[in-house]
């Protein structure tokens, strides 16, 4: 993989603040996005910027015909069988509330999440219990941080017939964790559960195959795989999909309607109300691409380099502790940690006020996990394709400079 050239599609990695370059690892936030999305995007606002699916003049035949590539695109990129199956959403987070409160749960039913849940993919649930009854059921990491394939066999046990759905973070935007997905699938569907997966970590960082897999539903957004902000996907087995009725309704939604009645479109039409964000879906088909024509398995070979660099090099500092497994492979491209004596908060600003070192600190929506550890936050590096191995030495030797004020 040519980092250089890739650096090269990235306009902001060639700027200089206070005289430095900057360096990005706050990727799991947010990811930059590369000259060919904006193009992409622009090209729509400057050549055919109307409505798709209802004008029927070359505009709108152009915008129908792109904004439909697009999803097409996106079924392909996740191998999904078709692309009816996919559901432009405005990110994970609507996604998953999109199926929380478009399946047909009923009280007494359960829903089975893990202990180190996205706020997306547990205040849902928290919601639900409340407003329909449902049982909201936790599976626990193992003391090695990993997941704990036992007791989550043992949970689904337990639960019996009213489990309905397993609903659970592929990669863990706390310490870049990946649960092994394909087993976790085939012991809900062995026990009659579905399975919802938020891939918002995982999708822009490895290959995804929705189909082989057996996802019956995955949820991600654009602007963690360089994709615009304000575009995500919501992948769902077609059946299901058809069971489901939409929690938001409206234009575009109904074949017909009278003063009593409507007649819905079918999926993906009835949960994509009102006008679209046709820019940023174009958008996030060109990141697609990008990410393609790179190769997914370089991505993740490229980010475990530098998450190998970067354990090995702030390990012995003094007082800081890794959150997650200790081996950087399992980790992905994150690295989350504290240092005793330190607030986060202080780390980042210190790194960033040094040497331009932009990363996350606090509890990156996973609060609640961080309050069952009786942690404030951490720190998190997060990388992606066009992170150097140079970047992570400033990062190790300035973290060393930083660790000396605790």
């Amino acid at each position: 993989m040519d980092v250089e050239k890739i650096r090269a599609d990235f306009p902001v990695l060639q700027t200089k603040l206070k005289g430095k370059p900057i360096i990005y690892f706050d990727n799991a936030c947010m990811a930059l996005r590369p000259r060919q999305v904006v193009e992409a995007m622009n090209e729509y606002y400057f050549k055919y910027p109307g409505c798709a699916g209802r004008s029927i003049h070359k505009i709108g035949n152009m915008v129908t015909e792109n904004y439909e590539a697009a999803r097409k695109r996106m079924a392909k990129f996740i191998g999904a069988k078709d692309d009816k199956e996919i559901i432009f959403t405005r990110n994970t987070t609507e996604g998953l509330n999109l199926v929380a409160n478009s399946f047909n749960f009923k009280a007494g039913d359960a829903v089975l999440t893990s202990d180190r849940e996205h706020n997306s993919n547990l205040i849902p649930w928290l919601f639900l219990k409340e407003r329909k009854g449902i049982k909201h059921e936790i599976v626990y990491s193992a003391k090695d941080s990993t997941f704990d394939l036992g007791e989550f066999e043992r949970k689904v046990k337990d639960i019996g017939d009213k489990l309905k759905l397993v609903s659970i973070v592929h990669t863990s935007n706390l310490d870049g964790y990946s649960i092994p997905i394909k087993e976790v699938i085939g012991i809900a569907h062995d026990a009659g559960a579905l399975v919802m997966i938020d891939g918002a970590q995982s999708v822009p960082h490895k290959r995804m195959d929705v189909h082989k897999l057996g996802i019956d539903f995955l949820a991600f957004s654009g602007h963690k795989m360089m994709g615009p902000s304000g575009i995500g996907v919501l992948y769902g087995k077609y059946e299901l999909l058809e069971k489901m009725q939409p929690f938001l309704t409206g234009g575009d939604t109904v074949k017909n309607s009278t003063y009593d009645s409507c007649v819905l479109l079918n999926p993906p039409e009835k949960f994509e109300a009102g006008l679209q964000n046709y820019a940023s879906a174009i958008g996030l088909a060109a990141a697609a691409d990008y990410l393609e024509k790179v190769g997914l398995d370089n991505v993740g070979k490229h980010e475990t380099e530098l998450n190998k660099i970067i354990t090995e090099g702030i390990k012995d500092i003094k007082g800081l502790k890794i959150i997650g497994p200790a081996d950087p492979a399992m980790r992905s491209g994150i690295v989350s940690f504290n240092i005793e004596g330190m607030f986060p908060h202080d780390i980042a600003i210190m790194l960033d006020d040094m040497a331009n070192l932009m990363i996350r600190s606090g509890a990156h929506c996973v609060h609640s996990w961080f309050n069952a550890h009786l942690m404030k936050g951490s720190a998190r590096v997060s990388l992606y394709l066009y992170n150097t191995k140079e970047e992570a030495q400033v990062f190790i030797e300035t973290l060393k400079e930083v660790a000396k004020l605790a």
